[in-house]
This record gives C-alpha cells, sequence and structure tokens, in this order.
C-alpha cells in the first residue's frame, strides 16, 4: 500500500520464466529492505501475486521459502483478484489512451512518468478494495464478477 517497490523491463523478445522471475524476488527483496525495512522484519512479509507459470515453478516456490516470504492464495487466473490487473493497469490504460510512442525508450519514459505521478493515496485505494473482491469471487464460486 505504499506504493511501487520494484519494476523492470523485459528486454523485447524475452518472456518471464521462473529463472528470471526468482531474479526479480532478490531485486524485489534488496529494494524492500531499503524502503520499507519492517516489512522484511516481520516474521513472514506477504507476497501477493498471480499463479502464472513463473510465479508457481518449483524454483520460485523454492526462491519464496529462501526470501522467507509467503504468499496469499489466489485462484487460477483472476483478473479481479490481482490489484494491478483491476487498479493499475486500468487507469494506466487511460493514461495511455491515445498516445503513440516511437521508441522503446519513449514507452519506458511514459510508464515511469505514469509511476511518478501515482499518490499514496491511488495504491492505498486500489488494495483496499481487495478483500471485498475476494469475497466475491467467493459468493460467485470463483466466476468472473467486474
Amino acid at each position: 500500500m505504499e506504493g511501487i517497490v520494484h519494476y523492470d523491463f523485459l528486454p523485447p523478445g524475452k518472456t518471464i520464466v521462473a529463472d528470471y522471475y526468482s531474479l526479480e524476488l532478490e531485486e524485489m527483496m534488496k529494494k524492500l529492505t531499503v524502503k520499507q525495512p519492517k516489512l522484511v522484519n516481520r516474521d513472514k512479509p506477504l507476497l501477493l501475486h498471480d499463479n502464472a507459470k513463473a510465479h508457481s515453478a518449483k524454483k520460485t516456490s523454492a526462491k519464496l521459502r529462501e526470501l522467507g516470504l509467503e504468499t496469499l492464495p489466489h485462484p487460477p487466473y483472476s483478473p479481479d483478484l490481482a490489484p494491478t490487473d483491476y487498479h493499475f493497469f486500468l487507469n494506466f490504460d487511460n493514461f495511455l489512451r491515445g498516445r503513440k510512442f516511437n521508441s522503446e525508450e519513449a514507452v519506458k519514459s511514459a510508464i515511469e512518468n505514469f509511476a511518478g505521478s501515482l499518490s499514496l493515496e491511488f495504491f492505498r485505494k486500489g488494495l483496499s478494495c481487495l478483500p471485498e473482491k475476494r469475497q466475491k469471487c467467493v459468493d460467485s464460486n470463483g466466476e468472473y464478477f467486474d
């Protein structure tokens, strides 16, 4: 709820696999240790991420245990329960609407400008919706609802 801790730009033509994701988790934890040490020092920091293949691979699970991270359970791909999908990217799509880019650097710059423009209230609002959305998921037997 305190904002973006870490992001990275995947090189064109590459996909996120368990090895890459494990390195990103390490980098995230380094940054989190500096930005939010109280979260790292709790018994087990909670990580909310979906269950994409790279996120649920054995290597990733081992890395999560090594880093002392606990993950919240997540049903099969469910954009209704991913704040990045239902809040961040929805707003990002609106920010990008009608824009055209002529270089990779221009795209990166737009992303960084958008991310830098967001208030802590933006992140708090997105995450505060999660309990209600999780309950809707339970009430709808796991079906999409938004």
